[in-house]
C-alpha cells in the first residue's frame, strides 16, 4: 500500500501565521513512526510568488525523509518557482514535473494561468501528461494539480476551478493505471 501526504495552499508569505501552521504539519509528518512514501504539495506554495517565499518553502520541507513533489498554483509565479525551486532559468511556460516513489509515478501538472485565479490544463501540459502516463504503463500513477476539475458547488472554488476539465478526463480515461487525482485550492481563512 502506498501512503501519501497531501498538502496544498500553504501560502507562505514571510509571516508567522502560515509558516507556523505549515511547520506543525511538517513536524507531524517527520514524527510519524513510518515515513509516508511521498508528499504531494498541490499549489499555492507561496502567497505572492516571491523568491524569498520559495526559499521559505524549500527550507520548510527539506527535513522530510520522504520525496516531496510539488506543482504551482494561481498564487505562484512560474518564473520565480522555476528559478528558486528547480534551479532552472526563469520562464513563464508551464511547470510540469514527474517523479517516482514506492513503485508509483507522480505527474504534477501546472494548471495555473498567469494573471488569473481560474485554472486550465493547456495543450503543452495535456500532451506532457499523456506522454508521462504512456511511459508509466503498468505502474500505478498519481496525477496532481492545483485547480479542482469539477464543480464543487462552492461559489469561490467554482469560480477558480480548472476549466475545460474534459481534456483531463480524456487523458485519464485512456490510461487505466491512473489510481488517483489530487488537487488543491482550499485557501485558508485570513
Amino acid at each position: 500500500m502506498t501512503v501519501l501526504a497531501h498538502l496544498s495552499d500553504l501560502h507562505l508569505d514571510g509571516g508567522s501565521r502560515n509558516a507556523d501552521r505549515a511547520a506543525r504539519v511538517v513536524r507531524h509528518l517527520r514524527d510519524l513512526p513510518r515515513p509516508v512514501d511521498a508528499v504531494l504539495v498541490t499549489g499555492d506554495l507561496t502567497d505572492h510568488g516571491d523568491p524569498a517565499e520559495y526559499a521559505e518553502f524549500a527550507d520548510l520541507l527539506e527535513s522530510l525523509p520522504s520525496p516531496v513533489f510539488h506543482c504551482p498554483g494561481n498564487h505562484d509565479d512560474r518564473a520565480a518557482y522555476r528559478s528558486a525551486l528547480l534551479g532552472e532559468a526563469p520562464s513563464d511556460g508551464p511547470v510540469n514535473q514527474a517523479g517516482e516513489a514506492a513503485g508509483a509515478v507522480f505527474a504534477l501538472c501546472d494548471t495555473s494561468v498567469p494573471g488569473q485565479g481560474a485554472g486550465r490544463m493547456g495543450d503543452e501540459t495535456i500532451a506532457w501528461l499523456d506522454e508521462v502516463l504512456t511511459d508509466a504503463a503498468g505502474r500505478p500513477a498519481f496525477v496532481a494539480f492545483h485547480h479542482p476539475p469539477a464543480v464543487l458547488h462552492h461559489p469561490l472554488l467554482d469560480e477558480i476551478r480548472q476549466h475545460e476539465a474534459e481534456r483531463l478526463a480524456e487523458v485519464v480515461r485512456s490510461h487505466p493505471d491512473v489510481v488517483a487525482l489530487f488537487c488543491g485550492t482550499r485557501t485558508p481563512p485570513r
